[in-house]
């Protein structure tokens, strides 16, 4: 065990150096010393490059490197393993480099989630040990049960998206905008910004050839299929769930009902329940493929009843799994400016007036301040804006909020600064 912990740091060390001219990610941990740091996302969204970004402000704050043991929980040559022997494969790093009992050190473990009862060892270091601990994980689990009924209360975590439009011209060395923001910057400006709803924004494909873009984006969703959602919940019908996955990345941005699908696919043949389909928009969910955003109302009833708006993880995702990117700038746009309201950590519902408009977003924020908001790719034509203007002013008057409209013009200047 210790000439493999001895192989697993040599490789680190070289993964470390390789990873130097990364795009640095608009994300930090928490300063919580004695507070597990947990970081989740959907896998390839940039969560172990984040961790080396953290490695390597330690090691520039003078953290000796032997003081650091970095282990990714999906190197097939530790699969499989139990909390017990993870344990003591982190005991055996302490032998291998004893004067460590002596030092505060830093654990950094990739992809836990596949470690059963990996809690209860990160619990015991914790107890026992002067130790900062960094994990990640591809499931929302890791938010939820196994934090909340495991770590009771000693975990933070934040959350991993793909590369923001800033960070993606960081990646292509491509200039922000830079206010005010005349026809010429606009003009440059909205041709990147339908680049990056093309390519999306996972880290690894920025820099591959376009030809092998789209392949690679279609394993990535393989990838959560089989890894993420087969395997874990052993799931049978892989046709009608890559289907389902198919129908809501084809209708991102739009009201979905699990009653008029369930319909629709009985009709085709499809031998399904209703529950199943429940399950299976849970475990999208959890691998963080599907977001969703439920109706804003005070019924809880209402509010559970009615269709919820779905949206995924990236653009780019969405153009090569479903081949819908003509004349859907719109939907796109609303996508993401719903990803980027959620890296800002507010709740997000849409709503409908009296009269029938739907609103796309009423969000709050950690204050519990409300705002509404339209999204339309362009509003220059008077008939566009008269219309989402008139569903915000009717969505205003009802909630007693203030709402306002976004296009790509004032995307760019609200969500690059």
């Amino acid at each position: 065990m210790l000439a493999f912990l001895e192989t697993l740091q040599e490789e680190f060390r070289s993964a470390l150096v390789q990873t130097e001219r990364s795009i640095p990610r608009d994300y930090s941990f928490p300063e919580a010393k004695n507070m597990i740091k947990v970081a989740v996302g959907m896998r390839r969204s940039g969560k172990t490059y984040f961790l080396f970004q953290t490695v390597r402000k330690l090691l520039s704050d003078g953290v000796p490197l032997e003081h650091i043991l970095y282990i990714n929980f999906e190197d097939d040559r530790l699969l499989p393993i139990d909390h017990k022997a993870m344990g003591q494969l982190i005991d055996a790093w302490y032998t291998l480099h004893p004067n460590n009992h002596n030092h505060c050190c830093y654990l950094f473990l990739d992809e836990v989630q596949n470690i059963e009862g990996w809690p209860l060892v990160l619990r015991r270091l914790l107890d026992t040990k002067n130790i900062q601990i960094y994990v990640t994980g591809s499931s929302a689990k890791l938010l939820s049960k196994e934090i909340a009924t495991s770590l009771r209360g000693r975990s933070i975590s934040i959350e991993i998206f793909p590369y923001s439009y800033k960070e993606y011209l960081a990646a292509h060395d491509l200039d922000p905008p830079v206010k005010p923001l005349g026809r010429k910057t606009l003009d440059l400006q909205r041709s990147y910004l339908l680049d990056y709803f093309r390519i999306g924004g996972f880290p690894g494909i920025q820099a591959i050839p376009s030809n092998e873009q789209l392949e690679t984006l279609q394993n990535y969703v393989e990838t959560v299929i089989f890894r993420d959602i087969v395997e874990r919940h052993q799931i049978g019908n892989i046709a009608l769930l890559k289907y389902f996955i198919h129908f809501l990345l084809k209708n991102v941005s739009s009201p979905f009902s699990i009653n008029k699908f369930y319909n629709d696919i009985k009709s085709q043949g499809y031998k399904v329940g209703k529950d199943t389909l429940y399950s299976y928009l849970a475990y999208l969910e959890d691998a963080f493929l599907i977001f969703s955003a439920p109706i804003f109302t005070e019924s809880l009833r209402h509010r559970q009843t009615t269709p919820k708006k779905m949206y995924a993880i990236d653009n780019g995702l969405i153009g090569a799994n479903t081949f819908n990117l003509s004349d859907n700038t719109g939907k796109l746009l609303e996508n993401q400016v719903f990803l980027d309201l959620l890296r800002q950590g507010k709740k997000i519902f849409y709503y409908l007036t009296e009269d029938g408009y739907e609103i796309d977003f009423v969000t709050q924020d950690l204050k519990g301040n409300h705002e509404i908001i339209q999204v339309a790719w362009e509003a220059d034509d008077p008939l566009t804006r008269s219309r989402e203007e008139r569903a915000l002013r009717q969505a205003e008057k009802e909630l007693g909020l203030k709402g306002k409209l976004i296009d790509y013009q004032s995307y760019l200047r609200e969500f690059t600064a």
